[in-house]
């Protein structure tokens, strides 16, 4: 089914709304996996390091919580189109892939951990993420 409307056009009227909602910026932390193949690396000597991703503009919305739940919850909704740029350029398969190896989000100088992410499409096309994150 055909509903009019180009994947990119879809993708670019995403990257608009999150700029009219007043997108902020948030980093996605990577593990790094180039490291060397001794035996120290292998036992966990070695810490691996993190790459930070930086996606803007990115809209965040505070989510309600349960008292013996998180402390805090908030969604983040990255564009379709960013993040899988950002896995091209790392050599992902694709963008949900780059999210679901990701650490965490760094959010106003905090870590919260992703507690689940939901892809939007349209038209048979990828446009948005739901990223939620958790302290």
């Amino acid at each position: 089914m055909r509903y009019g409307v180009s994947g990119s056009a879809v993708m670019r009227a995403a990257e608009a709304m999150l700029r009219s909602l007043g997108g902020t910026q948030v980093s996605v932390l990577l593990p790094l996996s180039a490291l060397p193949s001794d035996s120290s690396v292998q036992l966990g000597l070695v810490d691996p390091g993190v790459e930070e991703v930086v996606f803007s503009p990115v809209v965040v919305r505070n989510l309600p919580t349960e008292n013996t739940g998180p402390r805090r919850r908030l969604e983040f909704l990255l564009g379709a189109s960013a993040v899988a740029e950002a896995a091209v350029d790392r050599s992902i398969a694709s963008g949900l892939e780059l999210l679901e190896k990701a650490l965490g989000v760094m959010y106003q100088g905090e870590l919260l951990h992703i507690e689940g992410i939901v892809t939007e499409r349209f038209g048979g096309t990828e446009y948005l993420y739901r990223v939620v994150g958790v302290e």
